[in-house]
């Protein structure tokens, strides 16, 4: 084939590193956009914090009066005197006074331990009880093994089986029976109910602890070992059958069992909390709801005044040159984030608007609203808001609410209006958290009711909506016993 050169013309879209950053800046979280900004900080020279909006009273310096004291005299002069030799009959308390006496209230110390300790875990937890048993090399080995299987709710992720098959090439003449061995004794650590291999296992070891005279252990034990899905289906009558007891006794029994804890490992395994900072306030005055900006969610930035006058219009030179891109990186950054902030308030400003009932009167009052509705408002695209909205938190009287959570489909209404499906999914918590335990409501009859509040909802929707939220059906939130 012959080579040869062709000239084409044609015409593409290009962002440009300016709306790029915009873009980016746009979609941030409050997080995000923290580290961010310090990046920028520490790679260029132009960008500072405007230490004009720091109070003056952080500017005064705060005198230590501990540290006042390491400039008295004491009985023999100054502390910086300090003698070649001390009498043989006397002590370093004798000469010098201590700047901390006894009973010294040192409440301003900051303890720090606390804060750099490491988060506790399960696995961590046994490792340290594991060290504290006696065991065998060749149990050692099986014990970590096991040991390292555990999920942190404290059950096994593998049956006994599987880790025997995976430690039998590695240990020589391994017998199941030894796994199964070392599996009791670490079934005996705290916390108990560990290692279980499913919830019958786990509430049995918790039962096999109690003290010997625990009225009806022997009944639960034999609940928890056979009938637990008579137990989970509240099957009063057969319970009742086959344990040879009263009503009375067995709700006592379902009582005992109620107290034991069906993850275990919960409790110790302790999860680092995290934090949400929100980006706007959305507060009442005067019978209106206004909405503004949190100043700590980013710094105010300025352009170094002292850096900026060295720049040199006519001066080509290399420093010149990068302390110029490093002004206009600065402008344009400054720029981006301000237009982050106003758009940011003013997707925030017009989502109260719609929901003022919803600030008024709770989910139940939400109105159905879509991204197109803001964006049509504000003269702006549907990802544009997008963006705004995904990761942002909004401080209400409600609680700190994502954006997202405002925007929802709806369902019609007999009236010709819409439903939120919030204000829906608000209907059917109430309805449940206010039903008869004995006789819960089916999907049913919820759509029944909400039928007759004109809001028109199909069981299957009703059923959907349900399991979104995480709630069981009927005949599981039946409670008999």
């Amino acid at each position: 084939m012959k080579q040869s050169l062709n000239l084409r013309q044609g015409q593409h879209l290009t962002m440009t590193p300016q709306l790029q950053q915009a873009i980016k800046l746009l979609q941030m979280s409050t997080l995000d956009l923290q580290q961010e900004i310090q990046q920028a900080l520490e790679s260029n020279i132009m960008l500072e914090i405007n230490d004009e909006e720091i109070s003056s009273s952080e500017d005064t310096p705060i005198h230590d009066k501990k540290s006042d004291n390491s400039d008295t005299f004491t009985s023999e002069g100054s502390q910086s005197n300090i003698p070649d030799e001390l009498a043989t009959d006397s002590s370093w308390d004798d000469i010098y006074e201590s700047n901390s006496t006894p009973g010294t209230n040192n409440t301003d110390l900051i303890d720090f331990e606390p804060q750099r300790s490491k988060t506790s875990t399960l696995l961590d937890h046994l490792l340290w009880q594991l060290e504290l048993t006696p065991f065998s090399e060749r149990d050692h080995a099986i014990a970590m093994a096991i040991i390292d299987s555990i999920k942190n709710d404290g059950y096994l992720s593998s049956p006994p089986e599987e880790i025997y098959e995976g430690l039998k090439n590695q240990i020589n003449d391994l017998d199941f029976d030894e796994i199964l061995a070392v599996l009791h004794r670490i079934q005996q650590f705290d916390p108990t109910g560990v290692a279980a291999i499913d919830l019958s296992d786990c509430l049995r070891l918790q039962l096999m602890q109690l003290p010997k005279k625990t009225p009806f252990k022997e009944q639960a034990l034999l609940i928890v070992t056979q009938h637990l899905t008579l137990l989970a289906t509240h099957e009063q009558a057969l319970l009742v059958k086959k344990l040879d007891v009263t009503v009375a006794q067995l709700n006592e029994i379902v009582s005992l069992i109620r107290t034991l804890d069906p993850k275990p490992g919960e409790k110790i395994q302790a999860q680092d909390s995290e934090y949400i900072i929100p980006d706007v306030y959305v507060y009442k005055k005067s019978e209106c709801w206004h909405v503004k900006l949190n100043p700590d969610i980013a710094p105010k930035l300025r352009i170094n005044p002292f850096y900026s006058t060295l720049i040199k219009r006519a001066d080509n030179s290399k420093d010149n040159v990068c302390m110029k891109d490093h002004l206009q990186e600065a402008k344009w950054f400054i720029k981006n984030l301000h237009n982050r902030n106003d758009t940011l308030l003013r997707v925030a400003k017009s989502i109260i608007e719609k929901q003022t009932e919803f600030l008024d009167h709770g989910p139940i009052a939400m109105k159905p609203m879509v991204l197109r509705d803001i964006a049509e408002e504000l003269n702006l695209h549907e990802s544009t808001i997008s963006r705004v909205t995904t990761h942002k938190f909004m401080h209400t009287p409600n609680g700190i609410i994502e954006f997202k959570y405002f925007f929802s489909s709806h369902v019609s209404t007999k009236g010709g209006g819409e439903c939120s499906s919030t204000a829906i999914r608000s209907f059917i918590k109430e309805l449940i958290d206010n039903e008869n335990q004995g006789s819960p409501l089916s999907d049913s009859k919820i759509a029944d009711f909400l039928q007759a509040k004109g809001i028109n909802v199909a069981r299957r929707t009703i059923a959907k909506y349900r399991e979104a939220m995480l709630i069981s059906s009927s005949s599981q939130r039946k409670r008999i016993l």
